[in-house]
């Protein structure tokens, strides 16, 4: 496998091309949609950014696999004897795309030995761009440049946790299950990967997904995440693994700003539910 920091520029290089396709297409109005098999919805950008993402990545290391939300159906059997993949979401934040918000993105991961090692999440509509990877710390980069990222970290007892919710969360049944003894904010945002870098980024303290997720939506921001200080954790508090299992189904998960918060008090009645 090529050396990881020699694939970081192209990688990012990769997913911003697939972020200004998409965007090509968002401000022309001119694509279709239909529902897949498991009720999400598709579109025609997810499936061009993600035949652009697979070429130039089939350029970039051809001896490594790749594995897209747009092209998972791939045998366990087989997949579980990758030591290193490529794993791709095209498009993260396909119905803010077509409600036509802004609020997506395009992110691309390397994983080895079952976790991330490199990751790029790019905002087309903000021209914005996180990337990390392993050991060498969490970047932003936009117009103003690029800098080094690091989560909020809170130094006496918070009187408020700013919370990054997905905009179709229902906020009644998330606050019921949060720890009643903190005050909560709560910004309502699009992409997943948009809000997690939110959280890397130190403008949220948490990001909670309730609900189903593939490992293309999180393997990124974990990364990314993890080089900022934070971390990206099912609701018992456990590490998000990658390709260890037959479904790459996520359980519900935290993107954890802060790691000396008692996120396991804070969350625990959504652990339960």
């Amino acid at each position: 496998m090529p050396n990881i920091d020699q694939l970081l520029e192209p990688a990012i290089t990769i997913c911003q091309d697939a972020g200004r396709l998409i965007k090509a297409i968002y401000l022309e109005n001119s694509y279709q949609s239909e529902t897949k098999a498991d009720d999400t919805l598709v579109t025609s950008a997810d499936i061009a950014a993600h035949h652009q993402i697979i070429a130039a990545l089939k350029r970039l290391s051809p001896e490594i696999p790749i594995l897209s939300e747009e092209d998972a159906d791939i045998a366990y059997e087989k997949r579980k004897q990758w030591s290193s993949y490529w794993i791709v979401d095209p498009l993260d934040g396909t119905q803010e795309f077509v409600a036509r918000s802004g609020d997506f993105a395009s992110e691309l991961a390397l994983i080895v030995d079952g976790e991330p090692v490199l990751g790029v999440v790019y905002g087309p509509m903000q021209d914005v761009c996180y990337f990390a990877v392993k050991g060498n710390g969490a970047f932003k980069r936009d117009s103003g440049g690029t800098k080094a990222i690091t989560v909020q970290q809170h130094h006496q007892h918070p009187a408020q946790v700013h919370i990054a919710v997905s905009r179709v969360q229902k906020l009644a049944i998330l606050h019921s299950g949060l720890d009643p003894e903190f005050d909560y904010r709560f910004t309502p945002l699009g992409s997943a990967s948009l809000k997690s870098c939110l959280v890397a980024e130190g403008k949220a303290d948490v990001y909670v997904r309730l609900g189903p997720t593939g490992e293309w939506d999180t393997a990124a921001p974990q990364i990314i995440l993890r080089e900022a200080g934070g971390d990206l954790q099912d609701l018992s508090m456990q590490p998000l693994s990658y390709n260890q299992r037959e479904s790459l189904i996520n359980p519900n998960f935290a993107a954890l700003g802060d790691l000396n918060l008692p996120w396991l008090k804070i969350l625990a009645g959504l652990e339960r539910r």
